[in-house]
């Protein structure tokens, strides 16, 4: 991974890294389990980024894939997407949705997941199989390979994990705020797949590659994280304990504020809306 390593100063994405400081990027380690019993799960996780609240530490308990009703109270406002709309920014989700996802949703056999959930909360609308062909949307895959293989919409345009990473900087650069949601990784992880693991991972440093390519470091932070570990141990398919990583690329000013108080996934939202709150 060329391009993750070459933003380390050649060193790995592992937890002896962090905290690491570089010309061009950051890397702090988040303890994804806060203080609650049993292994994170997705539908919590991904919830306390959205709402920086201990959601686990509320309710008890880890809770996943998908929220319950507990969970997704916490959805209902407050979220990212809620207070930076509120606040007259834009924001954006952009990850497209096939017609038969929408279906799904609208027949009751699928649930929203949190990032989905938070999102039409906050009256936003999901990207369609429309925005994926015009160019306003990303597929999950980042290339749109799935849509031909599995969905058979052979009229989505493929990219290059490259071209996908400047279509991604094109596009969050046209908004304040922008979410992608990268959810392969985990499937490879649950099934403890060697192969796969690793062509996504190599795919994802060249979607990576080709978003650095564009990025202006002064005009905005990307961050990568994620809701809990599972991919980086493949001797099991359950999530693990381990700490997951925030990796944030940008102008060391901007760099310095946003991890200066990170220690956890709780800390992720207060960060992001400090940008936009106290943007001195």
């Amino acid at each position: 991974m060329p391009h993750l390593t070459g933003l380390l100063g050649a060193n790995k994405l592992i937890a002896s890294t962090s905290p690491f400081e570089g010309p061009r990027a950051s890397l702090v380690a988040l303890d994804a389990g806060l203080g609650v019993t049993g292994l994170p799960q997705s539908a919590t996780g991904q919830s306390v980024l959205l709402t920086g609240i201990n959601i686990p530490g509320e309710i008890g308990y880890h809770y996943g894939p998908k929220p319950n009703q507990a969970v997704a109270a916490y959805l209902q406002n407050g979220t990212l997407f809620s207070q930076i709309e509120a606040n007259g920014r834009k924001t954006a989700l952009l990850n497209a949705y096939p017609p038969r996802y929408f279906e799904a949703i609208h027949n009751g056999r699928r649930l929203y997941s949190a990032v989905p959930l938070a999102v039409t909360n906050a009256g936003l609308k999901l990207k369609t199989a429309a925005d994926l062909r015009s160019g306003s949307a990303l597929s999950a895959d980042f290339t749109a390979q799935g849509w031909h293989e599995h969905l058979n919409l052979p009229e989505i345009p493929i990219l290059t994990p490259h071209q996908a990473g400047n279509q991604l900087g094109n596009l969050a650069a046209k908004h304040d705020f922008s979410f992608f949601e990268y959810w392969l990784s985990d499937y490879a992880g649950h099934q403890q797949d060697m192969a796969q693991a690793i062509n996504l991972l190599q795919a994802f440093d060249q979607v990576l590659g080709g978003l650095l390519e564009i990025w202006d470091d002064s005009s905005g932070l990307v961050l990568i994280t994620s809701d809990h570990g599972n991919l980086e141990d493949l001797s099991t398919r359950r999530h693990t304990h381990n700490p997951v990583p925030a990796l944030t690329i940008g102008s060391s000013t901007l760099r310095r504020r946003f991890n200066a108080r990170l220690s956890s996934l709780v800390d992720i939202s207060p960060a992001i809306l400090e940008l936009f709150y106290s943007p001195g």
